[in-house]
């Protein structure tokens, strides 16, 4: 099964709520609706794994809080800068949830 990180982004809220009301309409059942949404995560994982290729540099000023559960790392950082080669980005608090993107694929759900 793939990561669902990517559900609560817009794209994926926004199709969470496309497909809750193609159910209230009739127009899909429950059991399609989840399988679009774990095609969705296959697809999100494995595009962005392959796709994109930018580097991203970060500092942070301090190190709130981190945690390793479940293979995921979780790191809330304040005072962060981030770099590529062109731009500078700053944000006060900020939130990194990263996943082993270098695990097995997972199974297929066809």
């Amino acid at each position: 099964m793939a990561y669902q990180l990517y559900r609560n982004t817009t794209l994926g809220n926004t199709l969470q709520e496309s497909l809750d009301e193609l159910i209230q309409y009739g127009q899909i059942t429950p059991q399609l609706a989840l399988k679009v949404l774990v095609h969705f995560d296959r697809t999100m994982n494995q595009s962005l794994a392959q796709k994109v290729k930018t580097r991203l540099t970060f500092k942070a000023g301090k190190l709130n809080t981190y945690r390793f559960c479940d293979n995921v790392w979780t790191f809330l950082l304040s005072d962060v800068e981030f770099r590529d080669v062109a731009e500078l980005c700053k944000g006060d608090t900020i939130k990194i949830v990263a996943c082993d993107g270098k695990a097995a694929p997972p199974a297929k759900d066809d």
